[in-house]
């Protein structure tokens, strides 16, 4: 298991893992993968196109919940030998957000997996930064296996 000192997958690595190029990727490293809670670092630019008014935006944030879903469920296939779906938000429910952090700071992301029906996957996210919970979410994501 990763802490936040070390990363299990970055750059050019990540980006197999992941359907998003740039400009719309919104992860920076995977920290954390053990098959049910992936951990996520993402330091905020002010050229990211989720940017607005020196904030990153809602759905910005969504995106980065979604995005570490996919680089942790992306990293289990890769570790199976498996080839990497593709998955689409199916549904965000219990959206809340608390604060838009600022251009230049770091949000940690996690997400737990808390069900898995065939190709449906439900998982529950949080991002936090300067140590406060910023905005949580629970989506249904739909992965389409090739």
């Amino acid at each position: 298991m990763g802490t936040l000192d070390q990363i299990v997958v970055s750059g050019g690595k990540l980006l197999e893992l992941i359907p998003q190029r740039p400009p719309m990727v919104m992860i920076d490293s995977l920290t954390d993968s053990n098959g049910i809670l992936y951990t996520t670092e993402f330091r905020i630019q002010s050229s990211n196109i989720f940017v607005d008014n020196g904030h990153l935006t809602e759905a910005g944030l969504i995106e980065n919940i979604a995005q570490t879903a996919a680089a942790g469920l992306g990293y289990g296939f890769y570790q199976q030998n498996k080839s990497i779906p593709t998955g689409f938000i199916g549904a965000i429910q219990k959206l809340k957000i608390v604060e838009l952090p600022d251009v230049n700071k770091k949000i940690t992301t996690s997400v737990k997996v808390t069900n898995t029906v065939l190709n449906l996957t439900v998982i529950s996210g949080t991002i936090q930064y300067d140590g406060k919970q910023i905005a949580s979410c629970d989506m249904k994501l739909f992965l389409l296996e090739s």
